[in-house]
C-alpha cells in the first residue's frame, strides 16, 4: 500500500433518469445555465488533492461532449454499465496503470450538484486514516413508516439509528473493486458502494454532511438545487 495514497473521483453517469420524465438524462438538464453534471464535477476538478476524475457514460451518450468539463485534462471517460455498480467497476478499470490498490476512490452521484466544499473536506479529513472508509449522510429526522407494498402502513420504524446515505462514498480502490465483484458474483446489484463493502463484513463510517446535498430525481428538485447553489454562493442570484 502506498505511504501517501492518491485520491481519485468517479461519477457514474450512464443513467437515463426515468423518474424525471424529461427528454434527456437528468445529469444533463439545465441548472443555472449549465448541465447538472458540470456542477457535480466542479469541486473534484478544483480540488488539488484529487488526482483525476473518471466519468462513466453510456456508450451512446450524445450529450457529454457539449458539457463544460468534457475536455478537461483531469477528466477521463469510461463506458457505463447496465447498473450503477457496473459503471463504477468500469471506472475503476479505467484507472488501471494510473492508480494503486491502496489509493482512495470517492464515488459521487452525477445528479448531486450541490455538494459543499466543506463537506468534501470533512469526509476526506475524517477518512484518510480510516481502516475501512465511509460516506456522507445525515441522520433521519422524519418519522419513518414501512408499507405493505400496497400503500398501507404495517409498522413505524425506529429512526434513532437511521441515516440517509449520500455521496461521495470513499473507499480504497482495491477493497471497493473486490467488494463490487463479490456482489455481482452473488447477483446482488448493490445500489451504493457502501452496501458492497458491508457485504464483506466491514462497517463504513458515517460522516454527517448537509441536507442540501440532494440528488436530483424529480422535476421539483431542479428549482430546489438552484436555490441551494445560490445560497452557497456558487451561482449568482440573477442566474436563471
Amino acid at each position: 500500500m502506498n505511504e501517501t495514497p492518491s485520491l481519485w473521483a468517479i461519477l457514474p453517469a450512464a443513467g437515463v433518469g426515468r423518474r424525471m420524465g424529461s427528454a434527456i438524462p437528468k445529469q444533463y438538464l439545465d441548472l443555472a445555465g449549465r448541465a447538472v453534471i458540470d456542477h457535480a464535477l466542479d469541486l473534484f476538478i478544483e480540488d488539488e488533492r484529487i488526482s483525476g476524475v473518471v466519468v462513466a457514460l453510456d456508450p451512446a451518450d450524445g450529450y457529454w461532449e457539449s458539457t463544460a468539463h468534457a475536455g478537461h485534462p483531469k477528466v477521463m471517460r469510461a463506458a457505463g454499465g447496465a447498473e450503477r455498480c457496473h459503471s463504477v467497476l468500469n471506472a475503476l478499470a479505467a484507472l488501471d496503470g494510473r492508480a494503486a490498490e491502496g489509493d482512495w476512490v470517492l464515488v459521487h452521484d452525477a445528479a448531486r450538484p450541490c455538494l459543499r466544499a466543506a463537506d468534501l473536506d470533512r469526509l476526506i479529513d475524517a477518512l484518510l486514516g480510516d481502516v475501512v472508509g465511509g460516506l456522507l449522510g445525515i441522520p433521519v429526522r422524519d418519522t419513518m413508516k414501512r408499507d405493505n407494498g400496497a400503500g398501507r402502513i404495517t409498522s413505524t420504524v425506529d429512526r434513532a439509528s437511521l441515516w440517509h446515505a449520500y455521496t461521495p462514498q470513499m473507499f480504497r480502490l482495491g477493497l471497493l473493486r473486490h467488494a463490487l465483484h463479490d456482489a455481482l458474483e452473488a447477483n446482488d446489484l448493490v445500489t451504493d458502494d457502501a452496501s458492497a463493502i458491508e457485504r464483506l463484513g466491514h462497517a463504513p463510517r458515517l460522516i454527517e454532511g448537509h441536507a442540501d446535498n440532494l440528488k436530483i430525481t424529480r422535476a421539483e428538485d431542479l428549482p430546489l438545487a438552484h436555490f441551494y447553489l445560490r445560497q452557497q454562493g456558487r451561482i449568482e442570484a440573477f442566474d436563471a
